[in-house]
């Protein structure tokens, strides 16, 4: 089984499903309001577990119920949370607005995921004995640096998702194998709204990208090659939420099992169309045997 460590956030999601999402100044009425565990780092530890790999989860969660239950849901997944620590004060908290194309926004309040500034002993060793190590921007970016600097000296692959979209350190940067931006991200990043010159823009900073492009499917750039795109499985979306993750994570481990990268990126776009079929995020991940059958 493929090691990994995941250093991110821990929240919960409180999902608001409605017809269309309000404009600015604007109130509509909801259909129900559902409280799924998420968080872009217990998101992707899930996708990961799900799809065959050995996971620790490297974050914190509050003290309040949603902690309790945060946990025990990863822990359901066969994650290890040896190292997710309890902190004084709420969990991390995502609110998120899903409307019937399955389309979302969401507003992160990261809560217990604020306190994570520094590693210890034992986060740095968890690190250095992963194969990968899988990061957001959901955490202080102190600790963002700190971790991607461990496993980059430990010679650890190294995948970061940068979200929420900020502008990213040269020492982050430097220590980055394979950087996951979505196309708003890349464009954010770069001033480039064309995903391949937001590409090539971005190889100048990390030897290789995969800009994730939703139904369109993904681009695939590396130092020395032409970019690929490779399209995605075509399927009505339920809900969004989680896609992402659901990708970055299934990556990772096809990538931790030497897949080639065309193989490895049409299993985990396998997975998340079957994620985006289902409401919720972490709830709606799919097992290693129903990607292989997809």
């Amino acid at each position: 089984m493929t090691g990994i460590a995941v250093l991110g956030s821990t929240n919960m999601d409180l999902v608001a499903r409605v017809a269309r999402a309000p404009g600015p100044g604007e109130t509509v009425t909801g259909r129900e309001l559902l409280t799924v565990p998420g968080g872009k780092g217990a998101n992707q530890a899930v996708a990961a577990a799900r799809a065959g790999g050995d996971v620790i989860m490297i974050g914190a969660v509050g003290d309040d119920a949603y902690g309790v239950r945060l946990r025990s849901n990863l822990e359901q997944a066969g994650i290890d949370t040896d190292l997710l620590h309890t902190a004084e004060g709420p969990s991390g908290t995502a609110h998120i607005v899903v409307d019937d194309t399955g389309a979302n926004s969401i507003v992160v309040i990261p809560g217990a995921n604020g306190t994570v500034t520094a590693l210890g002993p034992g986060e740095m060793a968890a690190i250095a004995g992963a194969e990968l190590l899988l990061l957001q921007l959901e955490l202080p970016m102190s600790a963002v640096i700190e971790g991607a600097r461990v496993a980059h000296a430990q010679g650890v692959r190294t995948l970061l998702t940068p979200s929420p979209v900020q502008p990213l350190p040269p020492e982050l940067l430097d220590c980055v194998d394979l950087l996951i931006p979505n196309e708003h991200e890349a464009a954010a990043l770069t001033g480039f709204t064309d995903p391949h010159a937001a590409a090539r823009h971005l190889l100048g900073q990390v030897p290789a990208v995969v800009v994730t492009l939703g139904a369109k499917g993904c681009l695939y750039a590396a130092r020395g090659g032409e970019p690929v795109l490779f399209p995605a499985p075509e399927v009505t979306a339920v809900d969004t939420t989680g896609a992402g993750d659901t990708f970055v994570g299934t990556l990772a481990v096809a990538l931790g099992e030497r897949r080639p990268v065309p193989e490895a990126l049409a299993w985990a776009s396998a997975a998340a169309a079957l994620c985006v079929q289902r409401p919720g995020a972490s709830t709606s991940m799919p097992y290693r045997g129903e990607i292989d059958a997809a």
